[in-house]
């Protein structure tokens, strides 16, 4: 079984812009790259990753593509393109689908004032225009609008593979259920729309999540989509908000060991590769 982490980043603030990234991020306010993580993913037994974007600009996708380059284990990345501006999208693509591990487009959503940002015209035409180019898109979901638009974006965009980070951020920490249940088992009956296991401890108390926090949610995802269309993601170094990657690793094992084999091994690795296009 090759296992993927479906979701990992790097940043430099010394040559990239981050505005999102303040120091009240705390622990994550610094530089991250591929030398730390490398470590990491060998203890857990990791093989391969998707590098995802951390910022909408091409600076951010043109070093995650050097990365790629310098660092097998990177298996795919997930860039950026401006899908406000389709003329623009459709010269970058053409530009960046030459780069054997250009897989996918993402956009920080969650940035915009607007929550109907996803579903404005200009940007579900550049969505038509990934679906076109075999291109996937990592849907940040953060708000309950958010994912409310998924159902739509499928509906309007036939073609697109599109997958939700982290489950759309379920309420752990409140141990709240609705309406997030529901609109996840709605994304779901669309076989376009696929999900990430990742992220999720970040939604709980920091201090204290076990498995046990998270399995509700993953078992609903579970229920929903099944395996075929779950991946596993540590959403590293952001997981350093609320432990590390070894916990990560180690509380997902808890969370999948009564799983059959071929279930775990398809959210643990072959989900991402016939998502993201990962030869083994």
């Amino acid at each position: 079984m090759t296992v993927v982490d479906a979701h990992q980043h790097f940043w430099n603030l010394e040559t990239g812009s981050y505005p999102w990234l303040t120091p009240e991020y705390g622990p994550i306010f610094r530089t991250f790259g591929p030398e730390e993580l490398v470590p990491q993913l060998a203890a857990a037994g990791v093989d391969r990753t998707v590098l995802v974007q951390s910022m909408d600009s091409y600076a951010d996708t043109d070093a995650m593509l050097a990365q790629a380059d310098a660092y097998d284990f990177v298996a795919a990345v997930v860039g950026w393109v401006p899908l406000t501006r389709p003329a623009e999208v459709a010269e970058a693509l053409e530009r960046y689908s030459v780069h054997p591990k250009f897989a996918g487009i993402r956009h920080l959503i969650h940035e915009e004032a607007d929550p109907d940002w996803v579903v404005q015209d200009s940007v579900v035409e550049s969505l038509g225009l990934l679906a076109e180019a075999g291109m996937t898109f990592d849907v940040v979901a953060v708000l309950p609008r958010h994912l409310e638009h998924v159902p739509v974006l499928a509906e309007r965009v036939p073609g697109l593979r599109l997958v939700i980070d982290h489950l759309a951020k379920p309420p752990i920490r409140e141990r709240g259920w609705e309406p997030w249940a529901s609109q996840l088992a709605r994304a779901a009956g669309h076989p376009a729309v696929y999900a990430k296991v990742s992220g999720l401890n970040t939604a709980a108390d920091a201090e204290t999540w076990t498995a046990e926090d998270l399995r509700p949610y993953v078992d609903h995802a579970i229920g929903v989509f099944g395996p075929e269309r779950l991946m596993f993601g540590g959403d590293w170094p952001v997981a350093i908000l609320a432990g590390d990657y070894a916990k990560v690793w180690k509380e997902t094992g808890v969370l999948l060991a009564g799983l059959p084999e071929a279930d775990r091994a398809a959210i643990l690795g072959g989900t991402a590769c016939r998502f993201y296009g990962i030869e083994v």
